[in-house]
């Protein structure tokens, strides 16, 4: 079951979610709209020749932060890491879902890769994992609608909500995170 848009209301009024700016008409039939922040993560491709998940990837990346008014670029078979200017937060007893607008999908841009889906108890910006399919550069612009996100009731709350947990590492982050798919290796296999 998902969240309709009175369901979505009642639970922003109980702060059983939260939505931060809530900007105007945002509120659709069964989601939120998301808008595009300033900040991303880029591939330093120049520096580094492959990613190895065995090894720490931050410096991989780096930063890059657009003005107001200032498009960012991407070009054909480019990934970057961007943000939602929105924070949003989810109690224990509901999780969310992260999906691109059927307009941006319509001219080859994906949103996120693979990881769509916010565990209860999370409070962040929502990373988006920007991928241009089509064949010319799109240009991107600061709060521009960029997502959609829709909330899914769980059945109860959860026992230990993302964020209680040390191991919760991208817990209230504001800006994006590279991965750190490389702790699981220092974790589990030494």
């Amino acid at each position: 079951m998902i969240l309709s848009d009175r369901d979505i209301k009642k639970a922003l009024a109980v702060k059983r979610i939260t939505v931060e700016p809530l900007l105007p008409n945002s509120i659709q039939p069964a989601s939120i709209d998301l808008h595009l922040g300033r900040v991303f993560l880029i591939f330093d491709t120049f520096r580094h020749e492959v990613i190895d998940v065995r090894k720490p990837i931050g410096d991989l990346m780096k930063r890059v932060e657009i003005a107001a008014d200032e498009p960012f670029i991407l070009h054909p078979s480019e990934f970057a890491l961007g943000v939602t200017l929105e924070r949003t937060s989810f109690g224990p007893d509901i999780a969310g879902r992260l999906e691109g607008k059927s307009s941006l999908g319509r001219i080859g841009l994906l949103i996120h890769a693979t990881a769509g889906y916010i565990d209860p108890g999370n409070s962040l910006h929502p990373t988006l994992e920007l991928h241009n399919v089509s064949p010319l550069p799109i240009k991107l612009y600061y709060k521009m609608p960029i997502a959609q996100m829709s909330y899914i009731p769980m059945s109860s709350a959860v026992e230990k909500p993302y964020g209680s947990s040390a191991h919760n590492k991208y817990y209230g982050s504001s800006e994006p995170q590279a991965s750190r798919i490389d702790e699981y290796f220092k974790n589990n296999h030494r």
